[in-house]
């Protein structure tokens, strides 16, 4: 039999659900307020409009919701081999669902207005998550997962596209620490499963710390090869929404060490 595969550290599943939920309440405050012209905005995705982003961000947060109501996948159980998509995998696992995903969020943003879907959204949420057991395995779009895996990639999802959101339409929606780091901490590991190793220590502060790329390991003192950063910029880095290039030139990104350069690295998911 296979060794357990560890659960990633440092995510409560109560307290990750209520970041999910806090920071759904931040975004839905802030789509309450907007004009028609900042909803036909270009949301800089794809073809997406600002209407259709925010569409898809009340859809991430419902298809929690979604899989609760449905039956678990043939086979799931909660047995030492854990889900069959783990959380350090879940990043590499969507984008050959871009296209789904997009046709999804085109009827949905057509279906109705942003205010009735974050309140048809909050309602589900109320009624459905506070009765669901973390360890529950849930079929997925990328496969199965445990529903407090699951809520910790809504965090990522959330983190993201808030920050869409705001340079999109001109918003300052505030992020909620947690959730702000469950997101931060996801990528950073999902960088060390792409690169394994203990050659460069790449820090986020003040939410992840993470060593990897393949060469000779420290032992003490200041390792030979650090990359720095804060969360948004990572975030941005490791889904694409910008280049290692522009961020070390504005001086978002520091880099020491012949190991220390990530741009061959990222994006890490889009």
């Amino acid at each position: 039999m296979p060794p357990a595969k560890k659960r990633p550290r440092g995510y409560d599943p109560v307290r990750t659900r209520a970041a999910v939920l806090a920071q759904f309440g931040n975004v839905r405050e802030a789509v309450g307020g907007l004009s028609e012209r900042q909803l036909a905005l270009p949301a800089g995705l794809g073809g997406w409009s600002v209407r259709e982003l925010v569409a898809h961000i009340a859809m991430g947060v419902d298809s929690v919701s979604r899989y609760i109501e449905q039956p678990a996948p043939p086979g799931a159980g909660s047995g030492p081999a854990g889900p069959v998509v783990a959380l350090t995998e879940w990043p590499f696992a969507t984008a050959r669902h871009v296209g789904a995903i997009s046709e999804d969020v085109a009827a949905l943003a057509a279906s109705a207005e942003p205010a009735e879907l974050f309140e048809r959204v909050a309602e589900r949420c109320a009624a459905l998550w506070p009765g669901a057991s973390g360890e529950r395995v849930l079929a997925v779009r990328v496969g199965a997962m445990r529903l407090a895996d699951y809520v910790v990639t809504r965090a990522v999802e959330l983190v993201v596209h808030t920050d869409d959101l705001n340079r999109a339409a001109g918003l300052s929606i505030p992020y909620d620490r947690q959730a702000l780091a469950a997101c931060t901490r996801v990528l950073a590991d999902a960088l060390a499963v792409k690169a394994p190793g203990a050659s460069t220590e790449v820090r986020v502060a003040p939410y992840a710390v993470v060593q990897c790329v393949a060469g000779p390991r420290h032992t003490r003192g200041t390792p030979p090869n650090v990359v720095e950063t804060d969360p948004l910029t990572w975030t941005r880095l490791a889904t694409g929404r910008t280049t290692w290039t522009e961020e070390i030139a504005a001086a978002r990104v520091t880099a020491s060490g012949e190991r220390a350069d990530l741009g061959g690295l990222l994006p890490l998911m889009r």
